[in-house]
């Protein structure tokens, strides 16, 4: 009998992310949580505003994209398991608007759970998805674990003038979201054998379309700032944004992508413990909808694996924004909410005042 790679971790996916509040205790308590990039003139981006990657100037016109992710099997396939952790780690590059150059594997396995075999297909998903974002898998390492973990440090490049923060949102742009939600959804119903296959064939479909219209969005002006939504969820990274650039954000339910099938998955219960967390976490800084259902806010706080790019950009650029995601084949791209003045803060409504 086949060993199923989703029945040997605890968890899957981004899903296995810490809770953003326990994460930003235990990095607060670090000597790095605040002033890093003053101490370093040349460090573009620290972790200061929780943004996607770091980001080294070399020179005027170059900088280092640097980032890296990992995680527990979201899927059975070992092939796809690999895609989808090298495509969500690359991400992280694109979201910076940066342009891949090559990538470290980080493995960890249970050699006693897991033929040989198995473990090679993992590793040639990965670079199947670093193929496509034109970038070699140049090197790495690897541990013996109680559960079978994979991911990469991604490296990048991009002008220093071009880079886009999650910090940088401004009064007066909408918000645009690159892909559909529910892929945390669609991991709990098939951890428990409830997950159609047409769903299954749109889940692989959403979390290993890498994010390159990264860089062609950083070029534009009007694109403001451009993070990547994914272990928090949707509110959890709008938060970050909100936070961030000291900005209100109201998202408009209705216009919120949907991966076809989450509703019905999560109206049925299909919902991740992180899911939860995430919303104790961040929920604080969140108004929701009256009448807002319990799946519904499950679907705002699903961590997202290789989730879409969520874009600030300017009311006047949208329509460049959506079709520039349509030519990289996006198509479900939507704006689904407006920035406003005024301290951080996110809402979710029926409709947006603008």
């Amino acid at each position: 009998m086949t060993t199923r790679l989703t029945h040997l971790s605890h968890g899957g996916g981004c899903g296995c992310k810490i809770a953003p509040a326990v994460l930003e205790q235990i990095l607060a308590a670090t000597p790095y949580a605040k002033g890093l990039t003053s101490a370093f003139p040349d460090l573009l981006v620290g972790i200061e505003s929780s943004d996607d990657a770091a980001v080294w100037r070399l020179n005027e016109h170059q900088a280092i994209v640097a980032t890296t992710d990992f995680f527990m099997p979201i899927v059975d396939d070992p092939f796809a398991f690999g895609r989808i952790a090298a495509t969500n780690a690359i991400s992280d590059v694109y979201a910076m608007g940066g342009r891949p150059l090559f990538g470290l594997a980080l493995v960890g396995m249970p050699l006693d759970k897991l033929p040989h075999d198995t473990i090679r297909q993992i590793l040639a998903g990965g670079e199947a998805a670093a193929a496509a974002a034109g970038m070699p898998i140049a090197g790495g390492h690897s541990i013996e674990s109680a559960e079978p973990i994979y991911g990469l440090v991604a490296i990048g490049v991009v002008d220093p003038a071009r880079i886009k923060k999650n910090s940088a949102a401004r009064a007066g742009d909408v918000l645009i979201l690159g892909k559909g939600l529910g892929v945390g959804i669609f991991s709990a119903a098939l951890k428990k054998d409830a997950l159609p296959p047409a769903a299954y064939a749109a889940m692989i479909d959403s979390t290993t379309q890498l994010n390159t219209p990264g860089p062609d969005l950083a070029a534009l002006d009007g694109v403001h700032a451009m993070t990547d939504v994914t272990g928090f969820g949707l509110l959890g990274h709008a938060w970050e944004i909100a936070r961030g650039s000291n900005v209100q954000i109201e998202i408009a339910w209705p216009s919120v992508p949907l991966l076809h099938g989450a509703n019905e998955l999560a109206q049925a219960g299909f919902i991740t413990g992180a899911s939860g967390r995430n919303w104790a976490s961040y929920g604080h800084a969140v108004t929701l909808f009256d009448g807002c259902t319990d799946w519904q806010r499950a679907l705002l706080t699903d961590p997202q694996t290789s989730g879409g790019l969520l874009v600030s950009c300017a009311l006047d650029a949208a329509d460049t924004v959506l079709a520039l995601f349509a030519q990289h084949g996006f198509a479900t791209a939507a704006v689904i909410g407006h920035i406003h003045a005024g301290p951080a803060a996110v809402s979710v409504s029926v409709s947006v005042r603008r």
